[in-house]
């Protein structure tokens, strides 16, 4: 749908670029108070600075947003989770075409077995999470981590 311009009647022409939506979930294990991090490797789309991250998925036209994000990720990390809500979300300034929205998940069930692109599933501390990553880590994201530890 165009939206009217707000100074005229004139509608704002659609752009013709692609946005993606990407889900990404906060994996938390409260008996051990730690987050689940991904370390992923040789990826096109991510580019050479991505490292460690959380795991995610892409969200397309017409997913159900819950059972995408909890299929995806028991498919990569071999975890069956529940999703606890969107906590963040954010452009990135590095990749200006994705938005990200990060949900809290609890893992309840599983073995963890890395998907065939990533090189590493490890948990780490809250507070330890900031210095595994290699691309913007947003305050608000830090702080709300901080607190669950």
């Amino acid at each position: 749908m165009e939206k009217l311009n707000n100074n005229t009647s004139e509608k704002e022409p659609k752009s013709k670029e692609k946005f993606n939506v990407l889900l990404i979930g906060i994996i938390f294990d409260p008996s051990k108070r730690k987050i689940l991090v991904i370390k992923k490797e040789g990826d096109p789309e991510l580019g050479p600075k991505f490292s460690w991250g959380f795991p995610g998925t892409e969200l397309n036209h017409g997913d159900d947003l819950d059972k995408k994000l909890k299929s995806r990720i028991k498919e990569k990390t071999g975890l069956t989770v529940k999703n606890l809500g969107a906590v963040f979300s954010k452009v990135y300034p590095e990749r200006k075409d994705y938005m990200a929205i990060y949900f809290l998940c609890e893992a309840v069930s599983g073995t963890l077995k890395p998907w065939k692109f990533y090189k590493e599933l490890k948990w780490e501390k809250p507070d330890e999470l900031e210095k595994l990553f290699t691309t913007s880590f947003h305050t608000r994201l830090k702080e709300y981590l901080l607190n669950l530890k």
